[in-house]
């Protein structure tokens, strides 16, 4: 059983009956499943509890979540028909939900118009139609502790040593082992000395030594390219989020415009009054 989901598991059972749809018509949101003392519970209230739950929830097998959502509308009942009516406190509670609520209605069908496959196409075209790409370099070091090491090792390779093996049997660095192998990188990633001297050389070609706060580099420029754009499919989402949020922020804006909005200052008192929720028990 998940935890947080039911309570009192034994109280309703005296007081509910629980009703199985009929097999001969379509269940609506207003078909009952369950009377608690004469109030109905209807599919709706059970479909509307699902909607909302965490995510957890959401993976359970259908015939428990139902069952458990509907022991919980029952307690819920049960409880709720033992007050008259909401405490002021509640009452403001249900004042501010229903407003969030009927807020989020709006988001919603201003999310259904404006975030269509040809909108975010369309942002994706005016971000990425004339998307030039940084410069990547792939590369190879060789890493020593000394000028002159470094020196005698750049002799050999002028001679025609391989890079790769003078790296593997030569050099310190942890890439050493994999023939000095760096992979792919962009601009910002190495430290300035290093990224300078890749950026100077021409692919094929190898430094002279270079020193860094790691000791002395000879490094090879194996390849370089341009980043591409994106796929649609990866940066859809990203889109489709930067449009939602653009167009509700100019749907507040509107609204702000047309609206009168008063703000009476609070006499007497500063915004620590918030805290005070004895005033709604008074």
């Amino acid at each position: 059983m998940p935890k947080g989901l039911t309570f009192l598991p034994s109280l309703a059972l005296a007081a509910v009956m629980a009703l199985p749809l009929a097999a001969e018509t379509k269940p609506d949101a207003s078909t009952v499943v369950a009377r608690v003392n004469g109030d109905e519970i209807t599919l709706g209230h059970v479909i509307a509890t699902a909607s909302a739950l965490p995510a957890q929830y959401q993976q359970l097998e259908d015939d428990v979540l139902y069952d458990f959502i509907l022991e919980q509308l029952v307690q819920q009942h049960l409880l709720g028909q033992q007050q008259d009516a909401l405490n002021p406190l509640n009452a403001l509670r249900l004042e501010n939900e229903t407003r969030s609520l009927r807020a989020v209605q709006t988001v919603e069908a201003i999310t259904a118009a404006e975030v269509t496959d040809e909108a975010i196409q369309a942002a994706y075209d005016a971000q990425f139609a004339e998307f030039e790409g940084e410069d990547e370099f792939n590369a190879s070091h060789i890493l020593v502790e000394s000028e002159d090491e470094a020196k005698a090792i750049k002799a050999q390779l002028d001679e025609g040593a391989d890079f790769a093996e003078l790296a593997k049997e030569k050099s310190t660095g942890p890439s050493g082992p994999n023939g000095g192998s760096l992979g792919w990188f962009g601009k910002g990633q190495m430290v300035p000395e290093f990224e300078n001297a890749v950026v100077a050389l021409e692919k094929g070609s190898v430094s002279e030594p270079v020193q860094t706060q790691f000791g002395w580099h000879l490094v090879a420029l194996n390849d370089k390219r341009k980043t591409q754009a994106p796929e649609l499919a990866v940066v859809r989402d990203e889109l489709a989020q930067t449009i939602r949020q653009d167009a509700i922020q100019a749907k507040v804006d509107e609204l702000t415009q047309q609206a009168t909005i008063e703000r009476p200052a609070l006499e007497g008192v500063g915004p620590e009054v918030m805290r005070q929720i004895e005033l709604l028990q008074e």
